[in-house]
Parts: C-alpha cells; structure tokens; sequence
C-alpha cells in the first residue's frame, strides 16, 4: 500500500515537472527576440559554452578585419562621408551629398560611405559618376540596410560587427563629411572626435554640413560639456567646422591638406 503511494507521489512529481517545462518552454517560444537577449545575460553558462561560443566570435572578427585590411589598404586618400540612412533622393541634403562626393573626386580623393541607401547611397553615386573610388562598408541589420549599388565591386564589405566596421572607416579616411544623421551618424562623429581628441589618429578634418541641423548640437556641447561642466576643453572645438554648401565642405579639406603642402595622389 505505501508502495502503491510512492509510485503515486512520484508519478505527481514527474507530471508537475514535466508541465512546468513545458510552461517554461512555452514562454520563451512567447518571448520577443530582445527579452531572450536578455534572459540570456543572466543565465549561467559553463565553461566549455563560453569558450565554444566566444571562439566562433572571435575567428569571425579576425577575418572581419583582415578583409577589411586586404581591401582597402591600397585605396589612397579618401574622405568618410557619414550620414542617415533613411534620407530620400528629393530630399536637399541627398543631392548635397552626391555634389559633395563628386567635388572629392575631382579634387583628388576616393570616397567611403556606410555602403547603405540615403546619405550613404547619395555619397557612392557621386564618387561613382565621376569615376572616382567608391567604397561601401556595409552592416548587417535586421532594417534599413542593404548595399546600394554605385559601390566599387572589389570595394564593397559586410560586416556583422560595427566596432570593426568603425576601424575602417577612420583607419582608411583622411576627412570626414558628416552630414544630417540619426543615432548611428552621431556614433560614428564621436568615434572620430574621440580618437582626434586623445591622439590616436591625426587630427584629420571633420566638417559638419548643414548649420540648421547641427547647431543645436555644437551649442549644447559649447555652452554646457564645455561652458558650465568644463568636461572639454576650448581647443577641441576647433576638431569641428560647421558649412551649409558643398563647395565650403570641400574646402575645409582642402585648405587643411594645403598648410602641409599635401595633395591627394591617385
């Protein structure tokens, strides 16, 4: 008889684990991508899991990097042309940008973009057109993105990591255009400012087009991080120059370049 209940007990016990891992399953089959993400971060995973997985990583960035070396390491002087993605062709700053990109190539340099529609497709077809070198650095992302077609095919790269993809677009640009972006343009204006600023590339021009966008911004950081928090210093405003045409953006690299007495040489 108390073997007879046992068996019973036992039979209960089994049952309940068995729907609480079904409940369990159920609920992550139920979870959004960026709620697993996040259950993840604070799940414990043994050794062999982290030193498996963090392998893979690290063989994909390596070879990342290597493509990235291999392409583009003989392209010249090029400008990085930053800017939003979601920018349409009728929009003023999409025609800016091809002018802007085509007078780079007239006056010597490649251009680099992010590879992708909007700005960056804007600053591709103008380097193209004008048979100048087009390079894209495209991202995989789950929106927005895909690889525009007036890039070089030999100078055209995907990349899953965007620290890597950051790398090349300020380890091969002598300059930078910034035009109006999102989120992703302001990373990719302070990674340039940041490494300016601590010395670890030369300080390379870095021109902000459009004054109506961007002042807000220059006169936050010149009033408040610099004014009121003295978190900057007075100097590290002159990293920036801020213009409203494509003829002035050109010539603040140009001029920069002409007190070295350097000029682009393809």
């Amino acid at each position: 008889m108390e073997e007879t209940k046992e068996n019973v007990h036992r039979s209960e016990t089994q049952s309940t684990e068995r729907i609480a891992k079904d409940l369990s399953k159920r609920d992550e089959l139920l979870l959004t991508p960026d709620e697993q993400r996040i259950k993840d971060a604070f799940q414990d995973h043994d050794w062999n899991e982290i030193k498996t997985a963090d392998s893979w990583v690290i063989f994909k960035v390596m070879a990342e990097f290597v493509e990235g070396f291999d392409k583009l390491a003989k392209i010249g002087p090029c400008v990085s042309i930053f800017g939003s993605a979601r920018t349409k062709p009728d929009n003023p700053y999409y025609k800016m940008t091809e002018e802007i990109a085509a007078k780079l190539v007239r006056h010597g340099y490649g251009v680099i973009t992010g590879g992708g529609p909007g700005i960056m497709e804007a600053g591709n077809k103008g380097a193209f057109e004008q048979g100048g070198k087009s390079v894209g650095l495209n991202i995989q992302l789950p929106f927005e993105q895909h690889s525009n077609i007036y890039i070089d095919p030999d100078k055209n790269i995907n990349f899953d990591f965007f620290f890597v993809r950051k790398v090349m677009f300020v380890k091969y640009a002598q300059g930078f255009v910034v035009m109006p972006g999102g989120m992703g343009t302001l990373d990719e204006l302070f990674e340039a400012i940041t490494l300016i600023q601590t010395r670890k590339i030369a300080r390379f021009p870095i021109v902000l087009v459009g004054r109506q966008y961007w002042q807000g911004l220059i006169d936050w950081i010149t009033n408040v991080m610099l004014g009121e928090q003295h978190n900057i210093n007075e100097e590290d405003m002159k990293l920036i120059s801020i213009v409203d045409t494509p003829t002035e953006a050109v010539r603040v690299i140009d001029e920069f370049y002409n007190k070295y007495l350097l000029k682009p040489n393809f």
